[in-house]
């Protein structure tokens, strides 16, 4: 604990952040590989932000002895954490039927197609739809869950950054 203590605020953050995108990613992993439910393509959209925060917070932490370097990748983790909630909350609007998806793995059946076409089609299309909501826990679905948490983890390292920043000035 002492060690965390002498870090500065930036590589706390950092930690903070890869921490947090850990266990949201984490979680993502359980859900597919101990509970046995396969990701659709926007899922895999939501998980490389997290993967950037992961990284970015990481690099803060190294850069202890750097703090406005640590500074830079804290931010660049605080946006990685805004671009995954952002994409969380595109993914449950898709889920909601509030807007139409991506055409992989929401759309319908493209019209027109002849018979030897629409085999193609359909044995190459995926069978993992972004439109389902598979899990749901309290009326939110799991990008509904990372939508909110990435924006409230993004929110309390951006407040941090900026407490951080007042007090240097």
């Amino acid at each position: 604990m002492v060690f965390l203590q002498r870090l500065p605020i930036p590589s706390q953050l950092g930690l903070l952040a890869a921490l947090g995108s850990g266990a949201l990613l984490g979680g993502a992993l359980y859900f597919q590989y101990v509970v046995g439910l396969a990701p659709c393509e926007m899922c895999h959209w939501q998980r490389w932000p997290h993967i950037v925060a992961i990284a970015a917070g990481l690099l803060a932490v190294a850069s202890f002895a750097w703090p406005r370097l640590a500074l830079v990748f804290a931010l660049a983790a605080i946006t990685a954490l805004v671009v995954t909630s952002a994409l969380g909350v595109f993914h449950v609007g898709v889920e909601y039927h509030w807007w139409q998806g991506p055409q992989a793995c929401s759309g319908n059946i493209p019209r027109g197609l002849s018979p030897e076409q629409l085999k193609k089609y359909l044995f190459g299309a995926k069978m993992v739809r972004c439109d389902e909501t598979v899990w749901s826990l309290w009326g939110l679905s799991m990008a509904g869950w990372n939508a909110l948490l990435s924006a409230v983890l993004a929110f309390v390292l951006a407040t941090g950054v900026a407490g951080w920043v007042r007090t240097r000035k």
